[in-house]
């Protein structure tokens, strides 16, 4: 039996791409999973196929810029299933333009969604996960949280947060059973990277390799924490 059999884990942005593929795959290792996103019909999608596979779970609609949102997702997945063992902070936002072109309202999106929400839920979530001694909260980053990019100083400098954020929290609760890892990949094969002629899709880093390291980090061993996992694509996706 698999040691996360029974176990809860809520995963945002779970409607497509890494959240999908992290859901599938916690599911089928015997996880109940808690599945976030905006969009509803997205998350019944991935609820059958959860279902399909005699996996347990529940889908929640929720825009992780509001507040009460967030504190209604956790309530709910609390209610449902009276504890939350693995949070998976996946969700993501960002719109590529120059400084002084920007929209501060799609700055204050941007860190809404890729840093002011994984901390909040984090925040909501760590108390029940320190009451029983483990738990683990995994925060997917992105390659962009290491080097800046023209264009993308928001998306940038949340993923800089994001890694700020996982590392001083490890410190905070690393004497408690709780693991706090932050992963980094290059580009993954999702709808956020919009179609490019140079761009081989099929040599990026797939949304199931991204699964697969959340896994690493899950199935770790009580003595270790693997606080920072980089992932770039093996072969250079550019023609």
């Amino acid at each position: 039996m698999s040691s996360l059999q029974g176990k809860v884990a809520l995963i945002t942005g779970a409607g497509r791409g890494i959240g999908r593929a992290v859901a599938l795959a916690l599911a089928q290792s015997g996880c109940r999973v808690v599945l976030a996103a905006r969009s509803e019909n997205q998350l019944k999608d991935v609820l059958k196929e959860v279902r399909s596979g005699d996996g347990d779970g529940l889908g929640l609609p929720t825009d992780l810029t509001r507040d009460q949102e967030i504190s209604r997702l956790v309530d709910e997945s609390l209610k449902a299933y009276q504890r939350v063992d693995i949070l998976i902070n996946n969700a993501g936002w960002g719109k590529r333009s120059p400084v002084t072109r920007a929209d501060i309202e799609d700055w204050d999106r941007t860190f809404g969604v890729n840093l002011r929400a994984p901390m909040i839920l984090a925040k909501l979530l760590l108390p029940q996960m320190m009451e029983r001694g483990e738990g683990a909260i995994i925060n997917i980053g992105s390659i962009s949280g290491k080097s800046g990019d023209a264009n993308a100083a928001a998306y940038a400098a949340s993923k800089f947060g994001l890694i700020g954020f996982t590392q001083s929290l490890y410190e905070e609760v690393r004497e408690l059973g709780i693991k706090v890892t932050v992963i980094l990949p290059g580009f993954v094969n999702t709808p956020m990277i919009p179609p490019v002629k140079h761009l081989d899709r099929s040599k990026m880093i797939q949304p199931e390799d991204v699964a697969h390291a959340v896994m690493f980090v899950v199935n770790s061993p009580k003595t270790c924490c693997p606080v920072e996992l980089t992932l770039r694509p093996q072969e250079t996706p550019y023609r």
